[in-house]
């Protein structure tokens, strides 16, 4: 299936010819070979059966070929909207943002999911406090600078707590959302679960009447290891003001149960009373009421809008559809609407004035409305009913959560309308596969829809991963208000649903990612990217007298040579565990290091200032292993040092120069070259250097 076209590009006349140069070597025997032999008519009515195929072969229907893909495991990603939290420190006054509201920032648009509190309340201070004693870190709330402050001290430990204040009251609040920036390794693996807390634990706290008392939150930095959101929920109990911080007010604290992080943390910025948007711009609006008399319905899409108007009038799934109209006592499928002073528009039905009206069930009402744009070209085709039936939509960059298909089919009573979503499955359904960014869909079933009409429901667009925002940015309301919004994180998650190019080409990738360790490589490979782990290096030793792998590892750490602590070890080996061979073993050891000792005499030219300076810092840079791309037992070449120094421009020439190791059991002096052992990296060491000046 990979490699098909070179089965369609070969003719049958090249194929014959291959067969007619493998018959003397497969059939000594076989010695006639004019056309009129029954045995050369079988080979070219196979031949030509097969040059078929290999035509044929790259045709396979969309179905087929995700079918192939989804038996190796692998389906199409859905299409996400980008998502980007914003800050409301330009509200003034506690309000509502309505489900539906828009904000703009150049050609994106994003939108509200749901009715959101704003204005409610500050973070005013945030305080550390270590052994009963606080430190004002409150400088992190200031968004202008970015100066690194030690969240929990110079070394965390249990108990230690962070105090966030907060003015104005957050009582009728349900959650707080907050976003962390941190000082990150660029060395650390994502975590596989998002709210995985490897090196520390939290407890959550909000003070009330009754002191503090516990809340749930979910933390997606990791427990202060990378930046991110975090999630408060708000206890039952009503927050009171707390004076046991150096600030008095409302207090939500984060104390320590557990602390052995690899790397100290160190926050930049805090963000708080955030709320969510998703980048999308809604061009046709659904909302269904289980009512059947009156409806009342807010246009989320601007007032210039055209209503549709679908009711049930027996149970089950098909709805019938109602005119809008002012006249009463209209016979006929009629709704009664008028437009009210809030910019809302009610509707109406009666069967006593029209002699139809929905029936009082679930969904019994759906009303949808249209901008301009969507209403004129609504009407997308016809199903046919043949295989992997392709329609092509007005509208690409199509968000898939919202999209929907009208089907109306013709009974004796008039039409039925039936909304069906995407890949729902059902007996009789519409089965069909909505490709988003293409704005194309696939009918792959037509189920008892043959001959049925297809207009678009709702709909709205999203720009992908264009719509992923880097942070910082200023998003402006809809509207002539001047208010804005800062997103302090950048937008993430926005993306199309994945075509069948997309999805080969992971399914190659996968297949070129080892998965089991067999090689040194392999070793490596799993080691370094284990998630959640800061890996700088790994050395996989093969020793096969004893059938065992030796991995060595070094850590990212804050210390000048980092320790291998229980918590890498115990995570790496787990990993390894599960894709190691059954007939292999593996250890892990801890890395060792050894200094180098470099003696040298070296002619510098008269008028270069900081000679020695630069010298000590190339030789420094040459030697150490643990900062540089060399890996373990790496050797540290003489020439090396050598031409490092010469290359200074302040250098004339070098004199003397020779290497030594300081100590004999890690590293060997051999040949004027240093050979550490497997497991050891080289630093800089005792460096005795004498200048002299050049006359030049």
């Amino acid at each position: 299936m990979l490699n098909v076209e070179d089965l369609k590009g070969r003719t049958y006349e090249e194929r014959m010819e291959d067969v007619m140069r493998e018959l003397p070597i497969r059939s000594s025997e076989w010695t006639n070979y004019n056309a009129s032999d029954p045995g050369i008519t079988i080979i070219e009515n196979l031949t030509a059966f097969s040059a078929l195929q290999g035509a044929e072969i790259v045709n396979l229907s969309y179905r087929a070929k995700m079918a192939l893909l989804k038996m190796a495991g692998f389906v199409p990603a859905r299409g996400k909207c980008a998502r980007v939290l914003l800050s409301d420190e330009e509200i003034t006054r506690p309000g509502i943002l309505r489900a539906g509201q828009r904000f703009h920032i150049g050609d994106l648009c994003f939108e509200t999911n749901k009715d959101i509190s704003v204005g409610c309340g500050r973070i005013t201070d945030v305080f550390a406090c270590s052994g009963g004693e606080f430190r004002d870190i409150s400088y992190v709330l200031d968004k202008e600078i970015s100066v690194p402050a030690k969240l929990f001290g110079d070394s965390p430990k249990a108990g230690n707590s962070v105090y966030f204040i907060i003015d104005g009251d957050i009582a009728a609040l349900k959650e707080i959302i907050l976003y962390i920036k941190m000082v990150e390794k660029s060395y650390r693996n994502k975590t596989v679960d998002r709210l995985e807390h490897i090196f520390a634990d939290l407890e959550w706290e909000c003070y009330t009447a009754e002191g503090f008392v516990k809340i749930s939150a979910r933390d997606f930095t990791n427990a202060f290891v990378n930046s991110g959101e975090i999630r408060v929920a708000l206890p039952d109990r009503k927050p009171e003001i707390c004076d046991e911080a150096p600030q008095k007010g409302y207090c939500i604290r984060a104390t320590l149960k557990r602390a052995d992080y690899d790397i100290v943390p160190k926050i930049t910025n805090v963000f708080g009373f955030l709320f969510e948007v998703w980048q999308k711009d809604t061009r046709s609006f659904s909302t269904t009421s289980n009512k059947n008399d009156l409806i009342k319905v807010t246009s989320p899409i601007g007032e210039d809008v055209h209503y549709l108007i679908f009711g049930k009038e027996n149970k089950g799934s098909s709805y019938r559809r109602y005119e809008l109209t002012t006249e009463d006592y209209r016979n006929g499928r009629f709704v009664n609407y008028e437009k009210n002073d809030d910019g809302s528009v009610s509707f109406t039905f009666s069967e006593e004035k029209h002699g139809y009206a929905p029936i009082k069930v679930k969904d019994a009402v759906r009303v949808i409305l249209y901008s301009e744009e969507v209403m004129r070209r609504y009407n997308v085709g016809k199903v046919i009913g043949y295989d992997d039936q392709e329609i092509q939509l007005p509208i690409k960059k199509i968000v898939h959560e919202t999209f929907f298909l009208i089907a109306r089919r013709k009974d004796e009573n008039g039409y039925l309308y039936d909304f069906v979503r995407p890949e729902k499955k059902a007996d009789g359904a519409l089965y069909y596969h909505l490709l988003e960014g293409d704005g194309r869909i696939i009918i792959e079933d037509a189920g008892d829809f043959i001959d049925a009409d297809l207009f678009m429901g709702g709909v709205s667009v999203t720009a992908g991963n264009l719509g992923n925002i880097t942070a910082g940015n200023r998003l402006s309301i809809e509207g002539d208000s001047g208010i804005h919004f800062y997103n302090p994180g950048a937008a993430t998650g926005g993306c199309f649903r994945e075509n069948l190019d997309q999805v080969r080409e992971r399914f190659l990738m996968d297949m070129r990612t080892p998965y089991r360790a067999v090689t040194a490589a392999d070793y490596e490979k799993l080691a370094i990217t284990t998630p959640g782990l800061c890996i700088k290096k790994a050395k996989a030793i093969m020793s096969e007298n004893e059938n065992l792998v030796r991995l060595v590892i070094l850590p990212e750490s804050d210390e000048t040579f980092p320790k291998l602590s229980n918590i890498y070890i115990d995570r790496v080996k787990a990993r390894l565990e599960d894709r190691r061979l059954i007939t292999s073993k593996f250890m892990i050891i801890k890395p060792s290091f050894v200094p180098v000792g470099v003696k040298c005499t070296v002619y510098v030219k008269r008028h270069y200032l900081d000679c020695r300076k630069q010298i000590i810092e190339r030789i420094r840079t040459i030697l150490d292993y643990i900062n540089s791309d060399h890996n373990f037992g790496d050797k540290l070449q003489f020439e090396d040092v050598f031409h490092g120094i010469e290359d200074l421009e302040c250098v004339e020439y070098v004199y003397e120069l020779s290497l030594f190791s300081e100590n004999n059991n890690l590293a060997q002096l051999k040949e004027f070259d240093i050979y550490p052992r497997q497991d050891v990296l080289c630093y800089p060491g005792e460096i005795n250097l004498e200048i002299v000046s050049s006359d030049r």
